[in-house]
């Protein structure tokens, strides 16, 4: 069935407006349903609450960086700024165009106060750390720059979207898969009645912890030109299910989705700089991905919880305890 993909479009407002109306009309030439704050061009922290609800309704954010900071909430930030940290607080997959000479803007639409210009500056920083963004001069850029990153973040990171109520699943076929969500349930409850051990599999058949694991995956790295290719660079990495859980236990402890446990391992792992702005779309091998998951499952060190298209890993209380085992700092013995 055909999805439309909803995109948050950030930026500030006055200096911008023509910018976003050519983001906003390329985003729905895409069949993509734009959102923005259009209609509330003074934010306020009232209306910060409902602002994060449509981010929570997005599948992707895109945000214009200009010349200008913007206007500051209660907290010292912009709202612009903001809006960015709750989408990456959320998992958001993020698109970033930044103005790439903003000194050269006519002054209506730079920061005149240097405390602003600071801040600017530091945003622009933030952004550009550990992500790929894309940079554009003149306003006519914006379309081939949207339709390229939107294009690209979409193949490699399919959202839920969103499709129309009549191209969605029957009655008849919704009540189906009702009974069997029931039966489901019943048997998993089962399932875990009749296991009175930790752990799926016994754990002496298990690889000891301190046995080694093959990490594969790819990065992308973006040739900055309009007209080259992407090119996807391979890596691979030899460690011990003891020092991979170390460094991923206190990142599941958020509960991240799948995806984004893929692209932490492999920034971990790729040696890749993180801080390189071309490089993007770090990836696990699915396979590899896959080995890991069930070992940590098999374990009783996680549990999976399934979510629409993707699923969720966190941490068990067994977990945790060898999380903080692992990572604890213990006083020096004299």
């Amino acid at each position: 069935m055909d999805k439309r993909y909803q995109v948050f479009v950030s930026s500030t407002y006055v200096d911008l407006q023509d910018e976003r109306q050519s983001v906003i009309q390329t985003l729905m030439e895409m069949d993509c349903i734009p959102a923005g704050m259009e209609l509330f061009p003074a934010a306020d922290e009232e209306q910060w609450e409902f602002i994060k609800k449509v981010i929570d309704d997005c599948d992707y954010y895109l945000l214009i960086v200009g010349g200008r900071y913007g206007s500051l909430s209660d907290d010292g930030l912009s709202f612009t700024e903001k809006e960015f940290d709750y989408a990456v607080s959320k998992g958001i997959k993020i698109i970033a165009l930044l103005h790439g000479s903003p000194d050269s803007l006519p002054r209506s639409k730079t920061e005149v106060d240097d405390k602003s210009h600071k801040k600017l500056l530091e945003f622009r920083k933030k952004v550009s750390d550990g992500r790929l963004v894309r940079f554009w001069d003149e306003p006519s850029q914006l379309p081939g720059e949207v339709s390229l990153s939107l294009n690209k973040t979409i193949k490699m990171f399919p959202a839920i979207g969103w499709v129309r109520a009549d191209s969605t699943a029957s009655p008849e076929l919704l009540a189906e898969i009702n009974v069997l969500r029931k039966e489901n349930n019943s048997l998993k409850i089962q399932l875990s009645n009749s296991h009175s051990s930790q752990t799926i599999i016994p754990e002496v058949d298990l690889a000891d912890f301190e046995s080694s694991i093959q990490l594969e995956g790819q990065y992308s790295v973006d040739a900055h030109s309009f007209n080259a290719d992407t090119s996807y660079n391979r890596w691979s990495k030899n460690t011990t299910w003891a020092e991979l859980f170390a460094t991923i236990s206190p990142f599941l402890n958020e509960r991240p989705v799948e995806r984004s446990i893929s692209d932490f391992i492999a920034r971990n792992y790729s040696g890749a700089s993180t801080n390189d702005y071309r490089i993007s779309d770090f990836l696990v091998n699915t396979q590899t991905l896959y080995t890991i998951r069930i070992q940590l499952v098999a374990l009783n060190l996680i549990v999976v919880k399934n979510y629409a298209d993707t699923c969720k890993w966190e941490l068990t209380d067994k977990g945790t305890r060898k999380m903080l085992e692992s990572r604890v700092v213990k006083s020096e013995q004299n």
